[in-house]
């Protein structure tokens, strides 16, 4: 599995969102200065999240967008399968057809790794994330996830 900017962006804009919670509803221009991130591309990344139930949007003045759901109840997985990344290590996409039609020797291998980032990634929600940063934001020390 390689990460796109896709994947990358979208985890970072809804951890935006979570850090700002108590806040209310953020704007994407928001985001998109707090996060350097262009505000067409988090608009396309939105659309997204938002069909897939993860983010709530509300028009108008004081327009923006929550979590549809509290920041401990949305996994790190949720938001990147939410963007259409591929959660797939296979040179095959899964089909068992790498090698001349047939499934090559590594295949397994591959198709395991893939199930174990997805295991990682779904046991890390936001708000472990969100916690995490200021843990290490104060402490200055490098994060680390106890997945259960």
């Amino acid at each position: 599995m390689r990460l796109t900017t896709k994947g990358r962006y979208a985890v970072t804009a809804m951890l935006d969102l979570s850090l700002n919670y108590e806040v209310g509803t953020i704007t994407l221009a928001d985001i998109s200065a707090r996060q350097g991130i262009s505000l067409s591309y988090l608009e396309q990344l939105f659309s997204r999240l938002r069909k897939q139930n993860l983010v709530s949007s509300t028009r108008g003045p004081g327009g923006g967008y929550t979590l549809s759901r509290s920041a401990d109840k949305i996994t790190i997985l949720d938001v990147i399968l939410a963007v259409d990344e591929k959660m797939d290590n296979t040179a095959c996409e899964g089909k068992a057809n790498c090698h001349d039609g047939e499934q090559c020797l590594s295949h397994h291998l591959w198709e395991s790794l893939s199930d174990q980032i997805r295991v990682y990634l779904s046991g890390i929600t936001l708000e472990q994330v969100v916690q995490s940063y200021d843990a290490s934001k104060a402490d200055d020390k490098i994060i680390s996830f106890n997945v259960q």
